[in-house]
């Protein structure tokens, strides 16, 4: 099969008999819609949302709009306890079982296959912990990063910058 792209010209028969005009196919990354889910149906995702949750799951159905239901699914918490200067990050992660779920499509960040044989070879430098002790780290952390982010915002205020929505943020 050729790889073919929309602009590419079409094909002008040889000399002599002319073969009939075959209709042009696209490759399957040509898609750029929700189609592209057709081939990760029944097949294991990791999800990233844009609130930063990761979700493991089993694609079971999908719609135009890109909303996905998982079914066994798991959000793997991760809390980094190594300083961020660290090239290779250590902490501890821990799974939450939330079983079928339905992901609105516009929060989804990235997605992506996960590979069966690697599935249960824990992330490097991260250890499994307890579920209740990993939440509550992840929520110090979650309060930490947010009151640096608001002083950092109070900052740039005070010197004339305005950040997008900031005139809903109360500082």
């Amino acid at each position: 099969m050729e790889n073919l792209t929309i602009h590419d010209a079409p094909q002008q028969p040889s000399l002599g008999r002319a073969a009939p005009p075959q209709p042009q196919q696209l490759p399957p990354q040509m898609f750029t819609t929700a189609a592209q889910l057709l081939d990760l149906t029944d097949k294991k995702l990791l999800i990233c949302l844009r609130d930063g949750r990761k979700l493991i799951g089993i694609l079971r159905s999908w719609d135009q709009f890109a909303n996905l239901v998982l079914q066994d699914t798991v959000e793997r918490i991760y809390v980094t306890t190594s300083e961020p200067s660290d090239p290779q990050p250590t902490g501890y992660y821990a799974d939450k079982q939330l079983g079928i779920f339905l992901i609105r499509g516009e929060n989804v960040l990235l997605l992506g296959e996960i590979d069966l044989d690697k599935d249960d070879v824990p992330p490097a430098g991260f250890q499994k912990g307890d579920l209740n002790e990993v939440e509550k780290l992840a929520k110090e952390r979650r309060g930490t990063e947010k009151a640096k982010e608001k002083s950092r915002l109070h900052k740039l205020a005070t010197i004339g910058f305005e950040g997008e929505n900031m005139g809903e943020i109360l500082l």
